[in-house]
């Protein structure tokens, strides 16, 4: 797939929603000595910018944030992926669609505060584009990962490669992108937030146990006495930022409840648990839905798959399984990878995700679903 040459002014013409923009593979030269600087940008936006969620956690709804708010938002996002022994970026190669907030701010934005030159595709087939330099920033959706592996020498070629990374819990070929690049090739780039309140928390590594998440500079916790539902010492993230967005007509919330459990470790950093309503207690058991399901991608025959929360009128919280699976796919040993049977397994034509791979609130199931894997025993029940 070829790039389209566009002008700065070509591409902030159209806006960051525009189907040209975002459905199409452009090339735009920053770093050209007529690109217009922060007071160009600005002028060329809205004065207020507006994002759709995603509809991963309930209906999707609009929000809107200052122009100047983005422009600062994507200024923290250049220092975020300049830190280090390897400086600023010469490049970047962007896959997240300017519509949602963080491609609006990672691959809209980002390049022109940093100044350099920036290819775009939301397509996941193509040739890797030749930057021209020794340190490069790929901005990355989940499946952005595997192809990154199979385009491994062009990552080797590189001098550093750091990705940037703000969707669901990392998939496991970003673990595995780190180990082929070999030592110190990779810098993964790991933000925290939402359409709602923009950017909340980074973390920076290349290797090992990753860390503690960090506020950004601009984000502090709201002091929250009250332990997460979920159980355990993890509570909700609280947070107050500047950043946060607003729906139309409507003033700027004091602060920001995110539906985050976290662990704090000290007042600019924590832990993070799970996402309410992705920790759920099944039979006295607490289960994280998200590191399930990758352990199950690692072991099922699949396209995809996705663990969904249900309520159970005799239990009270349950799990269903919908999965894409490859023909003739055994699915026995779900029980014994997940923990506990599955309520229902669906097979499914596809999962229901947004563009940046979230599982989306409401998933079609077929009518007739099939029995869950039996178990030759069921797990004991827990206190």
């Amino acid at each position: 797939m070829g790039f389209q040459e566009l002008t700065p002014t070509e591409l902030l013409g159209p806006g960051h929603a525009a189907p040209e923009i975002n459905d199409t593979a452009w090339h735009v030269r920053w770093d050209a000595p007529d690109a217009p600087g922060a007071s160009g940008v600005l002028a060329a936006l809205p004065s207020e910018v507006e994002f759709r969620t995603s509809g991963s956690t309930g209906p999707s709804r609009s929000w809107q944030r200052t122009r100047e708010d983005a422009w600062s938002e994507a200024g923290m996002l250049a220092g975020f992926v300049s830190a280090g022994e390897h400086g600023p970026p010469g490049a970047v190669v962007a896959f997240a669609p300017p519509l949602h907030v963080y491609g609006a701010l990672a691959s809209y934005l980002m390049p022109a505060v940093l100044g350099v030159p920036v290819w775009y595709r939301k397509s996941y087939a193509g040739a890797m584009p030749d930057t021209g330099h020794g340190h490069t920033v790929v901005v990355a959706t989940p499946w952005i990962f595997s192809l990154l592996l199979r385009n491994i020498d062009w990552v080797t070629s590189l001098d550093h490669l750091t990705v940037l990374y703000s969707s669901a819990m990392l998939p496991g070929d970003a673990h595995t992108l780190l180990e082929q690049a070999g030592p110190g090739r990779v810098t993964l780039v790991e933000l925290l937030g939402s359409t709602e309140t923009g950017g909340i928390a980074t973390r920076r590594w290349s290797g090992g146990e990753p860390p503690a998440w960090t506020l950004f500079p601009d984000v502090s916790f709201r002091t929250d006495p009250h332990p997460a539902e979920a159980g355990g010492s993890a509570a909700e993230l609280v947070i107050r930022s500047p950043r946060l967005g607003h729906e139309t007509g409507r003033p700027r919330p004091a602060d920001w409840r995110t539906g985050d459990l976290v662990e704090p470790v000290d007042a600019r950093t924590f832990r993070l648990v799970g996402r309410v309503g992705r920790l759920v207690k099944v039979n006295g058991r607490r289960i994280n839905l998200d590191e399930r399901e990758h352990v199950l991608r690692a072991a099922v025959d699949c396209e995809d798959l996705a663990l969904v929360a249900v309520g159970d009128a005799m239990t009270g919280e349950q799990i269903d399984l919908h999965v894409v699976p490859a023909p003739g796919t055994d699915l026995s040993e779900v029980p014994a990878l997940l923990g506990v049977r599955p309520r229902k397994v669906h097979r499914v034509p596809r999962i229901h995700r947004s563009a940046t791979g979230k599982l989306l609130h409401h998933q079609p199931a077929p009518a007739t679903p099939s029995p869950a894997p039996q178990t030759a025993t069921q797990p004991r029940r827990e206190s």
